[in-house]
């Protein structure tokens, strides 16, 4: 945290001074405390994702704040908002949990997904005309990634986040990206714990470039339709995977 640099007193400093305004530095105390507890938050909520803390692992405030180089309230705050992302459980008197993702929890993050993406995937098309951010998703839609490469890999799996943010975007209802942005934290868990096992999906570069052709022809039906199969199949895949049957 940067600190504050002296300055010269002017007699206007001086008068701003005596009146000392109610909470200011109060105020200071908390943009500070908040700015950390927004790093903590955004370290801890990426270390859970990419599977440095995998699922059901037992975390303790002391340990985290030392490892995140904070104190305890910032911890706290971030945890709370980590539970409210359905990534961390609190339990009281007993610590943090990293939650387990079950065959139920991937298919009801599936069906909500097919909802929500679907449905932006219409609305794009209906008012999307956003040329610099199709621009965008063109390139995004053209990211591969190489098999046992997990740099690569994990480049994709952002990027793909990418995209599929940008269709929220172009849908331009901020409800809907609100939940695109919930549901892409969770992908991202499953998609990371999959490179552990060595199983790195589908290039799905065809079907983003479909919905996206589809969008940019103003087809709001044959969008909606090939998110649908895109997110299906994704689905499909990754439930054998889940079960022990990945034929």
């Amino acid at each position: 945290m940067e600190k504050l640099r002296k300055k010269r007193t002017s007699p206007r400093m001086v008068r701003r001074e005596h009146l000392n305004l109610p909470g200011r530095h109060a105020a200071i105390r908390e943009a500070a405390t908040d700015s950390l507890s927004k790093r903590v938050y955004q370290a801890l909520k990426r270390d859970i994702i990419t599977g440095v803390h995998p699922s059901g692992e037992a975390l303790s405030e002391k340990d985290l704040a030392e490892r995140y180089s904070s104190s305890r309230t910032p911890v706290r705050e971030a945890a709370v908002r980590l539970q409210q992302d359905h990534l961390l459980k609190i339990i009281p008197n007993r610590g943090y949990f990293i939650t387990k993702i079950s065959l139920q929890d991937l298919t009801d993050l599936y069906d909500y997904r097919i909802a929500l993406e679907c449905a932006c995937a219409e609305l794009a098309a209906m008012k999307g005309m956003n040329p610099t951010l199709l621009e965008r998703l063109e390139a995004l839609a053209n990211t591969e990634y190489r098999i046992n490469d997990r740099a690569s890999y994990e480049n994709f799996i952002w990027k793909d986040t990418d995209f599929h943010l940008g269709i929220a975007e172009l849908a331009r209802n901020y409800l809907l990206l609100q939940g695109v942005e919930a549901a892409r934290c969770q992908m991202e868990r499953i998609m990371f714990a999959a490179i552990d096992i060595g199983y790195y999906g589908e290039f799905p570069g065809r079907e983003h470039r479909g919905i996206l052709d589809a969008i940019k022809n103003r087809d709001s039906r044959a969008a909606r339709q090939l998110m649908y199969d895109h997110i299906f199949g994704s689905r499909d895949k990754v439930l054998k995977l889940a079960s022990g049957n990945p034929r």
